[in-house]
């Protein structure tokens, strides 16, 4: 009897451990691959699954989004510029069978594919292209590796340049560039500036012509401006350019009139005034008058 109950108890016991050894659990990110004595059976859903101890071997396959970064890479663009540039990529298995059997390890062979495929692509490209076209490079990247990791049941969602080190002199160089082209957009800016005001101006200077008393409202509107500080001194603007060519205009007339000869009357009138011709008077001849003591004198 004792012999007996002590083999139902090793019996209990190898069914407990035969039950524990079959029972396994798959989250509800993961998916379970079964292989039977080195076959593959199947995939099993998530929840509690119960396999064959010992013929049965099941791999726990994550089906959530990995993030991977790639480490910096030393590239040299199309234009012989040599830049580091590093990346990340997101990728998630879509069939969990294919990433078993197909690859050995997904997370390294991913990692290695991206490096490759991130150095090739960048060093098609310019610098320029790679600094100012980013989205067009990540989709490049993606569409490679989608090609590639689809035979291994992996879906590559999105790669992203993350970092892009350029050297000091190229720095340098693009800084110089980048002032240069600033430079130039404000003298751009100050020259329309220039032109707007120049055609302002000249409106309002026709405007001043048609209309005389602007230009002595815009006099008292600078007196009003400079009254505003409590200077001593008073400055009264004045049209000093008509005022000069008015005095030329004078000067000139004064000579012109200064150096013409006097007008001659006509001879043909009758009533015509001729110029006086100066009259000499006779001078009477000396008289001799006797002096006294019998001398001679004129007096």
């Amino acid at each position: 009897m004792t012999a007996v109950i002590a083999v139902l108890v090793v019996l209990v016991i190898l069914v407990l451990i035969g039950l524990a050894m079959s029972v396994r659990i798959v989250r509800q990110y993961e998916k379970g691959v079964v292989f039977r004595f080195g076959q593959i059976t199947g995939a099993r859903d998530p929840g509690l699954r119960l396999i064959i101890p010992f013929a049965d071997v099941m791999h726990h396959i994550s089906l959530r989004i990995v993030t991977m970064p790639i480490q910096s890479q030393g590239i040299i663009t199309r234009d012989n510029v040599s830049v580091d540039v590093s990346a990340v990529a997101y990728f998630r298995v879509v069939d969990a069978i294919k990433s078993v059997i197909a690859i050995e390890n997904v997370s390294s062979a991913i990692n290695q594919i991206a490096q490759t495929t991130l150095r090739k692509v960048v060093g098609q490209h310019t610098l320029d292209e790679t600094l100012s076209e980013t989205d067009r490079i990540n989709l490049d990247i993606r569409r490679i590796l989608d090609v590639t990791t689809t035979e291994w049941g992996v879906d590559v969602t999105l790669v992203e340049l993350k970092d892009i080190q350029l050297p000091d002199t190229m720095k340098r160089a693009m800084a110089k560039q980048a002032e240069a082209e600033r430079e130039k957009r404000a003298k751009i800016i100050s020259a329309q500036g220039e032109a707007l005001a120049a055609s302002a101006l000249g409106e309002a200077s026709d405007t001043m012509m048609a209309h005389p008393l602007a230009l002595q409202l815009r006099n008292l509107q600078s007196l009003v401006e400079i009254a505003v500080d409590k200077n001593s001194t008073v400055v009264f603007p004045s049209p000093l350019m008509s005022t000069i060519g008015e005095l030329g205009s004078f000067l000139s007339r004064e000579a012109t009139a200064a150096a013409a000869p006097a007008p001659q009357p006509p001879l043909d009138r009758p009533d015509a005034q001729l110029p006086a011709k100066p009259v000499r008077l006779p001078v009477p001849d000396p008289v001799h008058v006797p002096a006294p003591n019998g001398a001679t004198g004129t007096p």
